[in-house]
């Protein structure tokens, strides 16, 4: 019999029923202990959403399931997160419960990365998955989209386009307004410079994107940004300009 490996395998279970204990300890509330605080993480994104700490505590108040006092043992953690999961603005919840009466509430909202204001009169919100999302107070800094747009229109074609100017740190701060013309063609309306920046249909983006702004390095850069009223990067290997 080989004692070292017998004696080996038993240190090994030992630590390992050891941990499993000390993680179970560590993990699990202490049953007279009340909740005295929350901590509400709300995910960060490359745009800023509309949803802050205070609406969230807002949010458990009015809906009457805020933690703060109940008994840690008795807080309902599923009920938080289905409660605040239905709201408009969140997309995902996760909550667990700390050390010392602390309750801990994570938040992934949706991400608006479009105001439509279309020949319509309509005016809504569009998120990262191209899903309308309700009228806000809040206000942000976003892409405003204008033209013939329907709601079909800005999921399939314009949203992939704004995920794709928000991923470009140069054209998230450059572009202001996306224009819809009748045949679906986009054109852009820059920060900086006299001119509107046709793209055509919104396929390969990012390809004309990249076009542009080397245009924009290698020949405005060179010309002026004041000296045409319109470039196309429509089409593939060509950049049509027009004087003002």
């Amino acid at each position: 019999m080989n004692w070292k490996k017998i004696a080996f395998g038993t240190l090994n279970i030992v630590l390992g029923v050891y941990l499993v204990l000390a993680m179970t300890a560590f993990n699990k509330p202490d049953a007279g202990r009340v909740c005295r605080d929350i901590r509400i993480n709300i995910e960060k994104s490359v745009v800023e959403g509309f949803l802050s700490e205070a609406d969230i505590k807002f949010m458990l108040n009015h809906d009457a399931i805020s933690p703060i006092g109940q008994s840690m043992e008795k807080i309902n953690l599923r009920q938080i997160e289905e409660t605040l999961q239905s709201k408009e603005l969140i997309e995902d919840v996760q909550c667990y419960k700390g050390q010392n009466g602390l309750v801990c509430i994570d938040v992934r909202q949706r991400i608006p990365v479009l105001r439509v204001m279309n020949e319509q009169g309509e005016d809504f919100y569009v998120d990262n998955h191209g899903k309308p999302m309700p009228g806000t107070d809040y206000s942000c800094n976003l892409i405003i989209a204008t033209g013939r747009i329907n709601k079909l229109y800005a999921e399939k074609r314009l949203v992939p386009m704004a995920n794709v100017i928000l991923s470009k740190p140069f054209w998230k701060n450059q572009i202001v307004q996306l224009n819809v013309l009748a045949d679906g063609s986009v054109e852009i309306v820059p920060r900086v410079g006299g001119h509107i920046a046709y793209i055509g249909q919104p396929d390969g983006v990012e390809k004309k994107l990249d076009r542009l702004q080397k245009f924009y390095r290698y020949g405005l850069m060179q010309a002026g940004w004041n000296k045409y009223s319109r470039v196309s990067v429509e089409f593939d290997n060509q950049i049509v300009c027009k004087r003002k």
